[in-house]
């Protein structure tokens, strides 16, 4: 099972990669920035798994450059609740 595969799986492990990234001195700016890229990956070339990753490749088919940036940046926010 991927961890595409199931939500919650796929928050934590964003979780545990961006405890990492923390850990090792990235700044929120280059977290973020690297978060964009993911997301543009995933909305490129894989086909979302679940409904909340349906919603999230909806709303980024949708959004400008900007706006892409705030949902990544928002993802990272998510993340860092847990």
């Amino acid at each position: 099972m991927s961890v595409l595969d199931n939500f919650e799986q796929w928050k934590d492990f964003l979780a545990e990669r961006l405890e990492q990234a923390q850990q090792q001195g990235l700044t929120r700016q280059v977290i973020t920035d690297v978060a964009y890229q993911i997301g543009d990956y995933l909305a490129k070339h894989v086909d979302p798994k679940n409904p909340e990753e349906r919603v999230l490749a909806d709303l980024w088919s949708v959004a400008d450059e900007k706006e892409q940036h705030a949902l990544a940046n928002m993802m990272v926010k998510l993340v860092q609740q847990k």
